[in-house]
């Protein structure tokens, strides 16, 4: 299975202070049935470059490596891009896509997105160039209606949902109806830490193979497989 959105990677955001809590937190995924997982660090605007960004992932990225061993799964590097309206002019954005893919994990804004956001998100995604993903759905759903989400998914975006959907007892099975329904595309444990945000995607894996079955579930980690 793969994790699609991690902050895996030390010291770069507010996720892993170091790399031996990182290591910690990649066992704890090999151990949930995790073979990739996607290290998004945060990118915002207003605080970096996006080659800054990458040249501090790179370094990230490679103070890690110098602690994996075999076994540990491995590490596609991305971003997690804030969106904000006129992102689509911002220089070098295709450079912050998903390891050799054209995925772009975009985290939105917590109020009601407006036309022009919509016509953006559908425009970068119509593109050829990218692909957008919106990063953890559930955040949002109270804020939008049930048609933006399908009118965006039927134009080309994709969507990605945090663990926590599928384990906390509020959401679970709205989050089961979204994943029946094609509403639901990638699956993230989101982790940041070992103590009040840690890996817990192998709880939502053993939820929904129980509710929707192996066979839904064995086809949204092929979803992923194709990009990564």
């Amino acid at each position: 299975m793969i994790d699609f959105h991690s902050h895996i990677l030390p010291g770069i955001d507010d996720g892993s202070k170091d790399s031996e809590e990182s290591l910690e937190m990649l066992k704890l995924l090999r151990m949930q049935g995790i073979s990739k997982v996607v290290a998004t660090p945060h990118f915002y605007v207003n605080h970096n470059s996006v080659d800054e960004f990458l040249n501090k992932r790179s370094e990230a990225y490679a103070t890690l490596n110098k602690v994996l061993n075999d076994g540990l799964p491995e590490i596609i590097l991305g971003a997690e891009v804030k969106y904000y309206e006129g992102i689509s002019r911002l220089d070098n954005l295709s450079k912050l896509r998903i390891g050799d893919s054209k995925l772009l994990l975009l985290e939105m804004s917590m109020r009601k997105w407006t036309e022009y956001t919509l016509r953006e998100l559908i425009s970068l995604s119509s593109s050829g160039d990218m692909i957008v993903v919106l990063a953890h759905i559930e955040r949002y759903l109270r804020l939008q209606s049930k048609d933006v989400i399908e009118t965006l998914v039927n134009n080309g975006v994709l969507i990605q949902t945090n663990a926590d959907f599928f384990i906390s007892s509020c959401c679970r099975r709205k989050a089961i109806r979204m994943l029946k329904d094609g509403l639901i595309h990638f699956i993230g444990s989101d982790c940041h830490n070992l103590f009040d945000r840690p890996p817990k995607i192998g709880e939502a894996i053993t939820y929904i193979e129980r509710k929707a079955g192996k066979e839904l579930l064995m086809q949204l980690n092929d979803f992923a497989e194709r990009f990564l």
